[in-house]
């Protein structure tokens, strides 16, 4: 998993309430059973003016040019602004997977759905929850501003606005431990790869019959 501590990038608004796991990622991409590819199909039904499916050739399809992450302005985002309770609907982990392929490293909204918010950390992605007014005011300055940037500090919790404005946010200590680190589930395993290997040499000395 990539590390993240200091992140600048281009901001793009995802201007709707509610917007579920099936808009990120179309139930037809669920699929296939790697772990890659899905970044061309994130928002595959807002993005294109025809119908996805998985395999077809991208560079027939017909993109949606009123679709916000069509637009020249948001190419190369890296910071997703959301509205409440992003992520809802299934507790798909193709979602992060899209959201993290297709280039953002984190996602700010005033709120999202428990699972959505918990497979983010597991796959490298930061969701970070501000207060609605501060959510609104972004939104703002995100549409007035061709190439509107945040700069957002995990180590320190905070995010800066191009003004100097810095706005503070909440994350819990373990899974910042693991985001500034890299570390996911397997990561954190791996951690301890003497002690499995000390452990397993010690089992096959006292249960020999366990290696044939």
């Amino acid at each position: 998993m990539q590390k993240f501590n200091l992140l600048k990038g281009l901001v793009a608004p995802i201007d709707r309430e509610n917007v579920d796991t099936d808009a990120i990622i179309p139930k037809q991409f669920l699929k296939s059973i790697r772990k890659t590819g899905f970044g061309p199909h994130l928002f595959d039904a807002d993005r294109y003016l025809d119908t996805g499916y998985p395999g077809m050739d991208l560079n027939a399809r017909k993109p949606n040019p009123n679709f916000v992450l069509n637009q020249p302005r948001y190419q190369n985002a890296s910071i997703l602004l959301a509205r409440k309770n992003f992520g809802c609907g299934s507790s798909r982990e193709h979602a992060p997977w899209a959201l993290d392929q297709y280039g953002f490293r984190a996602i700010i909204a005033p709120s999202y759905a428990d699972i959505f918010f918990n497979n983010c950390f597991k796959n490298g992605l930061l969701p970070i929850v501000l207060p609605a007014t501060d959510i609104a005011r972004l939104f703002d300055e995100v549409h007035a501003f061709v190439g509107y940037q945040l700069t957002i500090d995990l180590e320190r919790q905070i995010i800066l606005k191009p003004d100097g404005t810095e706005l503070p946010f909440e994350v819990q200590a373990f899974r910042k431990y693991c985001l500034l680190g890299g570390l996911d589930d397997i990561g954190l395993t791996l951690r301890h790869a003497d002690i499995i290997k000390l452990f397993e040499v010690e089992r096959l000395a006292k249960q020999p019959w366990l290696s044939s």
